[in-house]
């Protein structure tokens, strides 16, 4: 497909259905080696008629031997109406009918030791309602970690595996992705941000400036080096000992988690302003959370380590220890 056309056609549309599934499928065979534990699958069809129309497979754990609850979820939607959320800073979008196609991924391990993590990868075609213009595709996505206790050698890992996937494309993309995910995934209520960040775009594509191709095989990149940059830091972190000090501390980090997700994330809020499926936009959330009134860590433990030295921005694919 040129630079220049925005239509996608029914074998484009097929392609990119059969990445994504075969992605998901690939990630959930790689997380079940690592748990143990087999997922369950939840098909599930919204047919014509309906407030949105299309298909997905959600695929589940909980109560797992490392993840105490996770899921990695495909959808491939159509609606006639454009969320605010994926509207936003294009009013010739607003109200047009649209599809949207991809793969979203949280996992929340039960080790404190172990982060959580998160990966979408997605594509969307909007249909403006001016008789005259011609639709508009775009790709968004990335992948992010959430430490509950701070390992610089794991996010030097996670952070070089994403420079990595994105180096054949441009060596621009890594620091402008890495420096945009660090920006998005800022809790701004509590200038805080949710973790050490990794990499995030969207509207790739959509100004008609890139080739179709290069978007897509972009956005591959980063869904296919998930595995390879989180399963390395689980195998290392899953066995390491806690008591219900670092339990305790897991579940009230969780809270920005949810905070985030129910306040600012445009995944979460698509789904919700679609009509999405509840079960299936919700599965992100940790199972258990805790909330404190305006608690601080003491000084000089692990804990005011994560708040006064770990989350922030750094240079991480460049630590050397």
């Amino acid at each position: 497909m040129s630079a220049t056309s925005q239509t996608l056609d029914t074998q484009t549309i097929a392609t990119l259905r059969s990445y994504f599934l075969g992605l998901q499928d690939r990630i959930i065979q790689g997380l079940e080696a690592l748990d143990g534990q087999a997922f369950l699958t939840d098909a599930w069809t919204r047919p014509a008629g309906e407030r949105l129309q299309g298909d997905g497979r959600t695929r589940l754990i909980e109560n797992g031997n490392v993840f105490e609850r996770g899921g990695c979820n495909f959808s491939h939607v159509r609606g006639d109406t454009l969320p605010p959320s994926a509207s936003a800073g294009r009013p010739e979008l607003a109200g047009a009918r649209f599809e949207a196609m991809g793969v979203s991924l949280v996992m929340h391990p039960h080790n404190p030791y172990t982060p959580t993590t998160h990966l979408n990868v997605r594509c969307f075609v909007a249909f403006p309602k001016a008789a005259d213009a011609a639709p508009v595709w775009w790709f968004g996505g990335g992948m992010d970690l959430t430490p509950y206790y701070g390992f610089e050698e794991d996010a030097a890992h996670f952070h070089r595996t994403c420079q990595t996937a994105l180096q054949p494309f441009g060596e621009h993309y890594y620091p402008k992705f890495k420096r945009w995910c660090d920006e998005y995934f800022l809790l701004k209520h509590r200038n805080e941000p949710r973790g050490i960040g990794g990499v995030f775009f969207d509207d790739l594509g959509a100004d008609g400036t890139l080739d179709f191709d290069h978007c897509f095989a972009l956005t591959r990149s980063i869904g296919d080096a998930f595995l390879a940059a989180y399963a390395p830091i689980v195998e290392a972190r899953r066995a390491l000992p806690f008591g219900e000090r670092e339990r305790d501390f897991q579940c009230y980090r969780r809270g920005r988690y949810v905070e985030f997700n129910l306040v600012f994330d445009r995944g979460t809020l698509f789904g919700l302003q679609s009509g999405g499926r509840t079960e299936s936009i919700l599965m992100s959330m940790p199972p258990l959370v805790k909330w404190r009134y305006n608690w601080q860590p003491d000084a000089g433990t692990p804990e005011d380590k994560l708040y006064s030295d770990f989350l922030r921005p750094r240079d991480w694919a460049s630590w050397k220890a």
